[in-house]
């Protein structure tokens, strides 16, 4: 079966027993973490890590018992762009923890993706927006990305559709007719 995402944010493909995964975080998108406080990741922010070439995992839902892809095991690629940070992973179905988000992901339950991150000590900019202060992370230290129930960046949601041609028979006003589209 094969898998893509629809929004470009994730796209997930299982073909001859290997799973490739590649999402895209967006920089410079605001998000309400609480009331009145939002967060905003300047681009670049997660530059220095990327590109010093530290150890970065994929995770599922920030766990480090469950990871999916590391940059020390050679499956997880990260390309730092000024609008977003890609990332290209493969993946072992071979572990249950694997198997459980890409069959939870298929069901639509897993959508957010999520950065884990240390913010340098001058990484930071804190202004305040009426009644409420806005965050832009500048400089942070990439430690994980996951793969998480919902994240709080929605501009990082993760949508999955199966694409593969569906030859069923559906009964219609009597009728028998064989679908040939694709699949959601």
């Amino acid at each position: 079966m094969l898998w893509g995402g629809n929004k470009g944010t994730l796209e997930i493909r299982a073909e001859g027993g290997t799973t490739r995964l590649r999402a895209t975080f967006p920089y410079g998108a605001e998000t309400e973490l609480a009331p009145g406080r939002l967060e905003v990741i300047a681009p670049r922010a997660f530059a220095d890590r990327i590109n010093g070439g530290g150890e970065i995992h994929l995770l599922a839902g920030h766990s480090y018992d469950k990871p999916l892809a590391s940059r020390s095991a050679g499956t997880l690629h990260l390309t730092d762009t000024d609008e977003a940070l890609q990332i290209e992973a493969t993946l072992d179905d071979g572990t249950s923890w694997a198997r459980d988000f890409l069959a939870a992901n298929a069901a639509g339950l897993i959508r957010g993706l999520s950065p884990g991150f240390r913010v340098a000590p001058d990484g930071e900019r804190i202004e305040r927006r009426g009644d409420g202060m806005l965050r832009t992370i500048g400089k942070a230290d990439l430690m994980e990305i996951s793969a998480v129930t919902r994240g709080a960046y929605p501009a990082a949601q993760i949508e999955a559709r199966a694409w593969g041609v569906c030859t069923k028979l559906v009964h219609n006003d009597g009728l028998h007719r064989t679908l040939n589209r694709w699949r959601a």
